[in-house]
């Protein structure tokens, strides 16, 4: 892919309304690049270090989902925002520790890093208890890296067999990360990986729902749309890039 200009450093709502727009022209384009509709994409932000004041910006600009990797995190943020943002909705699209599940299912809306079915089952007993229920991904480790998490694509037709009984989870699809590195073959053969397994996952009789590939962030989401991708986690694309106080 060629190299996409840095994203405006959003500090007011007309700012993030620009960034905002530039992200969805991007997805329209790669999307019309493979006779897709840009409607079929959905654009996920991710919001992990955003602070509050900034959140209230981005959501005057039309952000209504925020995508976090720490469950902490999300759930301050579902706090803070409960009253003045009813309509929001909750994304934790990282690696979830059982004994944070409890969190989870009294606020969020989607869990994009179901990886065992231990973990599903914890999700399960904690929905019950709060009387909701959840949207899940399982996520698939698609480029064989071990600093990644997820199950091997193989095993994904096992998992997702074994969550018919838990009726508190509503399994919609499957995230992964690509591999991290420039290579453009490499990136987008994880994103092949993965429409190759849902496919292989609806073919075999996954839920009707089963439909979305969640896959592609800040610099390699037109890949992801290009091979399937429904849902895009995009951070630095949105608020700009991360600024870290400055060291003494």
């Amino acid at each position: 892919m060629t190299s996409q200009p840095a994203a405006l450093h959003a500090a007011t709502t007309e700012d993030f309304s620009h960034n905002l727009a530039a992200v969805r022209e991007r997805i329209a384009r790669a999307a019309r690049s493979v006779g897709r509709e840009p409607e079929s994409v959905r654009l996920l932000p991710v919001t992990k270090t955003i602070p509050a004041e900034r959140l209230r910006l981005a959501i005057a600009a039309g952000v209504d989902t925020l995508g976090e990797n720490k469950v902490q995190e999300a759930q301050a943020k579902h706090e803070e925002f409960k009253l003045d943002y009813p309509h929001l909705r909750y994304a934790v699209i990282g690696p979830l520790q059982n004994n944070k599940a409890k969190f989870v299912a009294q606020f969020a809306n989607e869990f994009h890093a179901l990886d065992s079915l231990r973990l599903a089952e914890t999700l399960q007993r904690r929905l019950e208890a709060e009387d909701r229920s959840l949207e899940v991904l399982i996520q698939v480790n698609t480029s064989g890296e071990e600093s990644k998490s997820g199950i091997q694509a193989a095993d994904a037709a096992e998992l997702l067999a074994q969550l018919k009984p838990l009726d508190r989870l509503k399994p919609i699809g499957l995230m992964t990360m690509a591999a991290n590195t420039t290579d453009e073959a490499s990136i987008r053969a994880s994103f092949t990986l993965l429409r190759e397994t849902l496919g292989a996952l609806r073919a075999g009789g996954a839920p009707e729902g089963f439909t979305e590939l969640s896959m592609g962030m800040s610099g390699d989401f037109e890949i992801a749309i290009q091979e399937g991708a429904t849902v895009v986690r995009v951070g630095q694309g949105i608020f700009g890039a991360r600024q870290y106080p400055a060291q003494p």
